[in-house]
């Protein structure tokens, strides 16, 4: 069942932040937590629902040791983390995923992560890249001479607010496509028939400007976003910055940071009506709402939820434009890269595994990133047969994935690089001029475009419109995953793997630390996996 989430807010305030690094321990842990209401065994980092907000400025280098202190033995207890949205440049094996850039980090012990930030600024956030059901965080890289800086007023642990769904099991007593059971703003939330729980709050003042910094950290993350009565300015896009571009409703939210100046509304004495409402519509199923609070006039939080706003003015993918940056490599025309794939995606009914090419992708026992630094380069020569796609260094790729197949819309994430987004999902027309990037996550769409291609933009390219074209140029050596980002996808079958330079990765050096993982990982025993 495909989840659709409704996220309406009419500004309120949040829970205290927890902010941690560059240099920290994160601790991953369990924990009986219940921040709807209902207990539950959960995995947590650091303890905390959602893990604590690592932080650090432009220039930094992370160094982040993360230990595994798992215990419950219905869970995955091995670990491995994914720092969302940094390219690791030439530096794969900090990467995360387990079986693409590493072994898993065994129960009992720990591994030092260490990453710079070079030129990345912006909104970022952390998974547990072993299973899915985890409770993520947030991370932050500020500039101090961000071009936005005179846009705002506020930015702090307070303005991150993070989003999540929630389930009241682990993931192996879930099914293959477990239904969203509530939504978490900032680690609480309600649920249908459970109890009046807290929900977050997030303090406002009238006549400042706030850069919200929203964090999507969902298993299954389609939600849509809108603040109650007000407008918002979108100005940072996956830690790219964009061109501002006012809406009051983003139907695909990710990772932006935006801006908000609350306004007293008519008929009010108070700066706003104090709450934030939250609605998660799932799509044959009932209604689950929760509610960020407003502070400004101190209605407590346990009130009861107001009505959804019904709002206008969506975001459109396509009208965002960043503020500077690279210009769309290769030719401006659809098909002008050195590379064209069109990755077909399907789901087999008969085992129920999502299928790329038709190749269902199965973790290797081995790393793709080890089996290259073994010497395998080629393609037939890497595991898993049919999932991995070499690519040469310094070659423009253009990345097309057909809309309308089953589970859509698929967000899909690309590790070590961003997109340049040339067509978005549903639109017919072409920007090879100033298309939003940053993408790292895109959404391939429910179907085919059934606007007709304007008079000015480039006829249909090789695939057929129903293609979501991305463009990216290969020049970060490593093994990279390409994936749905609904971890229950993921789980199935729906990725692959990019291969990218294996010439120099096969070069390439990690620390000793990283050469152990294997070793002390294949010495599990099945109960200790």
């Amino acid at each position: 069942m495909v989840v659709a989430a409704l996220l309406s807010l009419s500004l309120a305030s949040a829970a205290a932040a927890v902010s941690i690094g560059p240099t920290t321990d994160l601790n991953i842990v369990n924990a009986v937590v219940a921040p709807d209401g209902f207990n539950r065994s959960a995995v947590l980092a650091n303890g905390l629902v959602p893990g604590p907000t690592i932080i650090a400025n432009k220039g930094d280098t992370f160094s982040i040791n993360v230990v595994d202190g798992l215990t419950d033995n219905t869970m995955l207890r091995s670990t491995s983390i994914h720092w969302h949205g940094f390219f690791q440049a030439n530096n794969s094996w900090a990467d995360g995923p387990s079986f693409v850039n590493q072994c898993p980090i065994a129960a009992n012990n720990s591994f030092l992560y260490t990453f710079p930030t070079k030129d990345q600024a912006g909104t970022f956030s952390i998974c547990r890249r072993s299973t899915a059901m985890v409770c993520a965080g947030a991370m932050v890289v500020y500039d101090p001479e961000d071009p936005h800086l005179s846009l705002y007023d506020v930015d702090d642990d307070s303005t991150v607010i993070t989003i999540a769904d929630w389930y009241h099991g682990p993931a192996s007593t879930l099914g293959a496509i477990p239904t969203l059971i509530s939504t978490l703003i900032n680690g609480l939330g309600r649920y249908a028939g459970g109890p009046t729980s807290e929900l977050a709050v997030i303090t406002v003042t009238k006549g400042l400007r706030y850069r919200f910094r929203l964090v999507n950290i969902a298993c299954d993350p389609n939600f849509i976003f809108t603040i109650d009565q007000h407008d918002f300015t979108i100005i940072e896009v996956d830690s790219v910055n964009h061109e501002p571009l006012g809406c009051r409703r983003d139907p695909n939210l990710r990772r932006p940071a935006l801006l908000f100046r609350p306004q007293r509304r008519p008929g009010h004495r108070q700066l706003l009506d104090p709450h934030l409402s939250l609605t998660v519509a799932r799509l044959a199923s009932t209604t689950v709402s929760t509610r960020l609070s407003s502070v400004t006039s101190a209605r407590p939080s346990r009130t009861p939820l107001p009505p959804v706003e019904t709002s206008t003015n969506a975001l459109v993918e396509q009208n965002l434009h960043p503020l500077n940056g690279p210009a769309v490599p290769g030719q401006p025309v659809p098909g002008g890269a050195d590379i064209t794939l069109n990755l077909a995606i399907a789901l087999d009914f008969t085992t129920f595994t999502f299928t790329v090419n038709g190749v269902s992708f199965v973790p290797p026992t081995a790393p793709v990133l080890l089996q290259i630094l073994s010497g395998a380069q080629a393609a037939t020569d890497l595991l898993p047969s049919g999932s991995v796609y070499v690519l040469p260094p310094n070659k423009v790729v253009e990345i097309s994935v057909p809309g309308g197949s089953p589970g859509a819309p698929h967000p899909f994430h690309l590790h070590g690089h961003n997109f340049h987004v040339v067509r978005s999902a549903g639109n017919s027309s072409y920007n090879f001029v100033n298309p939003v990037r940053g993408r790292c996550i895109v959404s391939i769409p429910t179907n085919q475009p059934t606007s007709s291609p304007s008079a000015t933009s480039s006829p249909p390219a090789l695939p057929p419109p129903t293609m979501s074209p991305s463009v990216s140029s290969p020049d970060n050596a490593g093994p990279w995953f390409l994936h749905c980002h609904i971890d229950f996808h993921l789980e199935i079958g729906l990725a692959i793997v990019f291969a990218e330079d294996t010439n120099t990765v096969s070069k390439s050096t990690q620390p000793a630390a990283w050469d152990q993982l294997c070793p002390i990982y294949d010495a599990l025993t099945p109960d200790q996996l």
